[in-house]
């Protein structure tokens, strides 16, 4: 479920739509705390992750630019991690380009029209649905490489993860063909403003529940099961590391698990609560609507903010994006000399530290991640 989605339980059930004519039939529930609060906190969070995940994944793409026209590599040359990378950051960057359309809609009303609203809907389903699997095939290329130790022919052959990115972005691109298709432009019968929201005007029920069951195993228990299960195998196969560097790599693993645990977690426990709700399990009450409202709109809100927190998990944590990075700004703000104390640093590091495994440094070192 999406912005577009979040209200269509208040508006159908707090108002008693008729699924064909949208027609309020009786007002039970009181909602004011409801949409006042989320006048004043969709607008500004939307804003503060727009503004993060712009600034962080137009670094990242420039970096990546720039490393690879360094390497003189064509299409394939990148690595796998690196094209899952650059596919990363451009569904985390079209998805943050939808946040702000919402954020009007949250402080003022929709005013881009129907087609607008469809279009963004779709692009945020798109985006939300790929950003998580790219995250998986991220975690599944680090296991190939580390586990495995995959010959360097499959290493360099980047058109195998550039065919795996098209497949996702083609199923993500089927999954937000529902947005287009019930993407309307409503009357909040509260306020009298335009909202953008899906509406199934038929067998609602049976497309909430379907949709919710296809949420949480593709945008979250599917991606969780392959990051832990690849990370679980990646920290076994560290074993023989040095401590210090095991400590460095279990870090790693424990803060990129549990950070899309931390964003997306709760969101779908809130979703699991509306479909429980929504098949009759749990008897619906005014006070379980209004926490199940504000719930899923604060629990949604932080699980965006994981296309903010991707930079940093999967770009900044590397020697040589940190390094890449350096030397873009130092060609920008013209400072040479920073480069040479940075060169010096990375190898005073590479010297106290080396590499983790013989495998996992064949595999990365054309890699901008590390």
């Amino acid at each position: 479920m999406d912005p577009t989605a979040s209200t269509d339980y208040a508006y159908s059930e707090m108002y008693g739509y008729d699924e064909v004519g949208l027609e309020e039939v009786v007002s039970p529930c009181h909602v004011e705390n409801i949409y006042g609060f989320a006048q004043k906190y969709s607008p500004v969070v939307y804003s503060i992750v727009f503004a993060l995940a712009v600034i962080g994944n137009v670094m990242v793409l420039c970096v990546i630019r720039r490393y690879r026209n360094s390497q003189n590599g064509g299409a394939c040359a990148f690595t796998l991690t690196d094209t899952f990378l650059l596919h990363l950051a451009i569904s985390d960057l079209l998805l943050a380009f939808t946040l702000p359309l919402f954020a009007v809609q949250g402080a003022y009303q929709w005013v881009f029209g129907t087609a607008g609203c469809k279009i963004s809907a779709a692009l945020f389903s798109l985006n939300r649905y790929s950003g998580i699997l790219f995250l998986a095939c991220i975690s599944f290329d680090r296991y190939l490489a580390i586990v495995h130790a995959v010959r360097s022919g499959w290493k360099r052959n980047t058109c195998h993860a550039q065919f795996a990115c098209a497949v996702i972005w083609i199923v993500c691109l089927g999954l937000s063909g529902v947005d287009i298709a019930f993407g309307v432009v409503v009357e909040n019968p509260y306020e009298g403003k335009n909202v953008c929201m899906v509406w199934f005007p038929q067998n609602a029920n049976q497309w909430q529940i379907s949709l919710l069951s296809v949420s949480v195993s593709l945008g979250f228990g599917l991606p969780l099961l392959i990051m832990l299960y690849c990370y679980i195998q990646i920290f076994r196969s560290l074993c023989n590391a040095s401590r210090r560097q095991k400590r460095k790599s279990l870090r790693l693993i424990i803060s990129l698990v549990s950070v899309f645990v931390i964003c997306w977690a709760p969101y779908n426990c809130f979703q699991l609560a509306d479909s429980l709700q929504t098949l009759g399990v749990v008897s619906p009450s005014c006070h379980f609507n209004q926490v199940l409202d504000i719930g899923i709109l604060i629990t949604e809100s932080v699980g965006l903010s994981h296309c903010a927190l991707n930079p940093l998990l999967y770009g900044f944590v590397g020697v040589k994006f940190r390094r890449e990075l350096v030397k873009m700004f130092n060609e920008i703000l013209g400072q040479r000399g920073w480069v040479g104390i940075e060169r010096l640093k990375e190898r005073r590091s590479r010297k106290s530290t080396g590499s983790i495994t013989s495998a996992e440094s064949e595999n990365t070192s054309y890699s901008v991640m590390v």
